[in-house]
């Protein structure tokens, strides 16, 4: 009735003009509302061999200063940012938004951590006061050390592990889409991006690639999720590819 009044009041009244910028813009809102849970973005920063460690762990830093800077601008684009407790625990990322003007753009930073393995005191639990920390972890797991997480500001999350006995990636991102978030990044590791991708979870991924060479005793940036024939794989459309520095970031979307 409205689009009808405007007409007749002599208005010209469009419909579908940049139809496809506006559904690219509201992706994740139209994730969320569709299926319940947030847009993934996968975002991987590796050498041409595609690892991410050499064989002893050594990893910072792979890509240069200008990859980070854009890798933090995708944080800040982000409602969270999403590790696995093995990166958490290896890397101790902060996993905030460090670029001048948009320090408070830091996403909410969510750890999937089934054995409740962080540390107290990673730096994650002791700034999770300052900064929205949330832990996904088994039903099972043990309260005391849950409520220890609890008392220092972190939000504890359980949910029911999946079939393989590890936190179901799907009811995370459900939970996540229940508490109005519509994107997320996800940062690693590689356990975790294989279990995204074995779910078809992942919607988007951005490769940071680095002009180095580790080998095959490095680690992958993606473990093994059961690929047995070319057309299990997941596959993915190449939207766009950019220079920075020496390294070289391209941007995907899942195929349909």
């Amino acid at each position: 009735p409205y689009l009808a009044r405007l007409r007749a009041a002599g208005i010209d009244v469009d419909l579908g003009i940049e139809a496809p910028a506006a559904q690219e813009v509201n992706a994740g809102y139209l994730m969320r509302q569709r299926i319940g849970r947030p847009l993934v973005t996968l975002k991987l920063a590796v050498t041409l061999d595609g690892r991410i460690a050499t064989r002893e762990g050594d990893s910072q830093w792979i890509t240069g200063e200008a990859a980070r800077r854009r890798a933090h601008l995708l944080r800040a684009t982000h409602d969270a940012v999403v590790v696995g407790s093995g990166t958490a625990v290896a890397d101790n990322p902060r996993l905030d938004v460090r670029l001048e003007g948009l320090e408070t753009a830091t996403p909410a930073r969510v750890v999937l951590d089934g054995r409740l393995r962080l540390p107290l005191t990673h730096d994650l639990v002791i700034q999770a006061r300052a900064c929205a920390t949330w832990l996904f972890t088994r039903t099972d797991a043990d309260p005391a050390r849950r409520r220890a997480y609890e008392a220092a500001g972190v939000t504890v999350i359980p949910v029911d592990p999946g079939e393989t006995g590890d936190i179901s990636l799907t009811a995370v991102l459900q939970a996540l889409g229940a508490r109005g978030l519509t994107r997320v990044l996800v940062e690693g590791g590689g356990r975790l991006a294989a279990g995204l991708l074995r779910a078809n979870l992942v919607d988007r991924m951005v490769w940071f690639r680095a002009p180095q060479v580790i080998g095959g005793d490095g680690t992958a940036a993606i473990a093994g999720f059961g690929v047995a024939r070319l057309a299990e794989a997941r596959r993915f459309a190449l939207v766009d590819v950019a220079r920075l520095g020496d390294d070289v970031v391209e941007s995907y979307v899942r195929a349909l």
